[in-house]
């Protein structure tokens, strides 16, 4: 790896888990730069996301044109890979990704995230100029999402690359009058109302809906794992797990979610579930498990990067021991448990800085015991690369059964 991707750190608290995409990243000239960035505001750098390396690189040019390799401060020494910039980085989505540039030429012009998108706003569209900002924010949210799955090893193909295993995006809009576009997913096609975009229309909906946290990257975590469980779980050896940690899933769907709208959770919900929501229907309990584990494994991932430590700080908590998990006597239960006790430090501060500025909690959420079996769970699953066996399981499209709502 190239030398301006290694910084220094504190001595960090959160070691248990491999780290995966990293946060923190530094152009050529020393100066921090950022997820989003395409181009270092100090020097001018220009800087692009490198998916096999999980890091945001600064570039320089190739000699052929619209090319880039990474940035070498030795005149002499020889180039590293070429790339071409996504297509999008000069449309609203302003993506930073980078396409491999292979042999002399490319066989694509948008990047692995890109090329997910089935579906984009009307960009030219008069009565709606927003459609570029809202769908910039989407991308954004994207792009997120993605760079964690990619850095967990998780298989990510569009449904044009995969017919039958892919995944792809409708990101839509509602017609002015007309039934909203519901956020959702069937059969590897992932439909997302565009107007979640705008902060004062999702920020409504949470609340008429009661919801503590409702995020883009939250439903794009959420709806994910709808995916996930058709691809991974479906058909597999992982089927008897899910049923006893999260029920059966053959329930009428549709009537398990008009019961919920119609009377909300059942009592005591939280001593079982992550959320309200998730008691609905066992897809939903997993999906809103599946979230959590991302919003997990990220922002310890985030912390570590950035070198954030919580061992000098004076909390109060009870730390979950082993028979909480899924699997207690499995290998690697002490890793899983240090990472679930280093998160539960870690929101506890965060909670507490986040209402000293009079803001909601960064993390509204408590974890029952069987809520942390099912985020082991997934771990497990996630960690055991069962979906490289050949024999793994048959993955089935999900036919006019799941519409799945947020």
């Amino acid at each position: 790896m190239c030398e301006y991707l290694h910084h220094n750190h504190p001595v960090q608290t959160f070691s248990h888990m491999p780290t995966l995409a990293g946060r923190a990243y530094r152009c050529q000239c020393g100066n921090p730069v950022f997820f989003r960035n395409s181009k270092c505001l100090a020097c001018g750098t220009p800087l692009g996301y490198d998916t096999s390396l999980a890091a945001l690189i600064p570039l320089m040019p190739r000699q052929i044109a619209d090319t880039w390799t990474p940035y070498q401060a030795e005149p002499d020494a020889a180039p590293g890979q070429t790339y071409t910039r996504c297509a999008n980085l000069t449309t609203p989505a302003t993506c930073n990704w980078l396409v491999p540039f292979v042999d002399g030429q490319t066989s694509q012009t948008l990047c692995q995230a890109c090329r997910l998108n089935r579906t984009i706003p009307d960009l030219n569209d008069v009565a709606h100029p927003d459609n570029g900002v809202l769908w910039g924010r989407i991308e954004l949210a994207k792009r997120r999402l993605f760079s964690s799955l990619l850095a967990l090893g998780l298989p990510v193909a569009s449904l044009t690359e995969d017919p039958v295993r892919g995944i792809s995006f409708d990101l839509l809009r509602s017609a002015d009058g007309g039934a909203p576009v519901v956020t959702g997913h069937k059969a590897g096609l992932i439909t997302l109302n565009l107007q979640e975009a705008d902060d004062a229309v999702r920020e409504a909906v949470r609340h008429a809906m009661r919801e503590p946290y409702r995020t883009l990257l939250g439903h794009f975590r959420h709806e994910i794992g709808h995916y996930f469980w058709d691809r991974l779980v479906r058909g597999t050896d992982w089927m008897q797990g899910f049923h006893a940690l999260f029920g059966d899933e053959t329930l009428d769907y549709a009537a398990c979610l008009q019961k919920n709208y119609l009377q909300g959770p059942p009592d005591h919900w939280w001593l079982r579930y992550v959320s309200a929501y998730a008691s609905s229907h066992p897809w939903e309990d997993w999906a809103e498990c599946w979230a959590h584990y991302l919003h997990m494994r990220d922002t310890i991932d985030t912390a570590v990067s950035l070198g954030l430590t919580t061992e000098s700080a004076h909390l109060e908590f009870t730390a979950f021991t082993l028979d909480a998990l899924y699997q207690p006597d499995h290998p690697d239960a002490q890793v899983f448990l240090d990472f679930l006790n280093d998160w539960t430090r870690l929101t506890t501060l965060l909670n507490e800085m986040s209402r000293s500025m009079g803001q909601p909690d960064f993390y509204p959420f408590v974890l029952p015991h069987e809520v942390v079996a099912k985020l082991h769970f997934i771990h497990l699953l996630v960690t055991s690369g069962s979906w490289l066996e050949p024999d793994a399981g048959v993955f089935e499209q999900v036919q006019g059964q799941q519409q799945n709502a947020i």
